[in-house]
């Protein structure tokens, strides 16, 4: 299933997105509640798409892939790292990333997103499917200059988590396995990111089960499991693609701060 968030005429809803992507099967409640179908039928013409979820906590993960680890010059790290974006870093499909006014290098970097179906902790990693609603496409966009003063006295927020710095979409796919899926990054048509998740360092199941180690989990939390080598700088006009085998493409332009 493909769950879909979507406004029609101002109201929200849930919906399935049905072969083709021209229709939204209409569904009454929530993925974390319970979906119920109305019977009803949308047009994805006649329809907003939102991000598909409302708030979520983001949890992030650097370096999680050998790659990306040789092309910033580093070692793979003793403990996961970690990091969390606010919710309001959170854009759909088709909304702008917002370059900072002052910003001097903005990267992209495409991303498997988990999402959590319900609450979790001390979940060992063969029980990690047991807990996760599904996967959607995620970007999470980072300013560098500001990373870096962060990172050089401990900390990570402001360079991580700037609105509309977490484009997250277009779809929750449920039932996917998480293993081996083709992940490619675009910008403004070129491929600069292709890899799979079966090169991710520690895996999904992993990362479910050490997040629950220290912390609840609970539905609707987005976790981003980490980016492969091919980062770069976007600008004001770039539109940035991100596509994942089984779930479908966020795409998102790139528009300049007006103050």
């Amino acid at each position: 299933m493909r769950i879909v968030r979507y406004a029609v005429g101002g109201v929200r809803h849930y919906g399935e997105l049905e072969s083709g992507d021209a229709r939204i099967a209409r569904f009454q409640g929530d993925p974390f509640t319970g979906l119920t179908p109305t019977g009803h039928v949308d047009e994805v013409g006649e329809a907003v798409i939102l991000p598909p979820l409302e708030r979520p906590r983001i949890f992030g993960f650097a370096y999680n892939y050998a790659s990306h680890v040789d092309e910033t010059e580093r070692e793979v790290p003793d403990v996961p790292v970690c990091f969390m974006k606010p919710s309001t870093a959170v854009i759909g499909p088709g909304d702008a990333i917002v370059y900072p006014a002052g910003g001097e290098l903005i990267h992209f970097e495409g991303e498997l997103v988990v999402v959590i179906g319900k609450e979790a902790r001390h979940v060992k990693p063969s029980e990690a499917h047991e807990y996760i609603l599904g996967h959607t496409c995620g970007n999470d966009v980072s300013d560098r200059v500001v990373q870096r003063r962060e990172s050089a006295f401990g900390t990570l927020l402001i360079g991580k988590g700037q609105d509309t710095f977490a484009p997250l979409g277009p779809v929750i796919a449920t039932g996917l396995d998480p293993s081996d899926l083709a992940l490619t990054t675009r910008v403004n048509g070129t491929v600069m990111q292709s890899a799979s998740t079966a090169d991710l360092l520690l895996t999904v199941p992993d990362l479910v089960s050490y997040l629950s180690r220290y912390l609840t989990l609970l539905p609707g939390d987005a976790i981003m499991t980490g980016t492969p080598s091919g980062v770069g700088p976007i600008r004001p006009g770039d539109e940035i693609e991100v596509e994942i085998e089984g779930i479908g493409v966020l795409r998102n332009p790139v528009v300049a701060e007006s103050l």
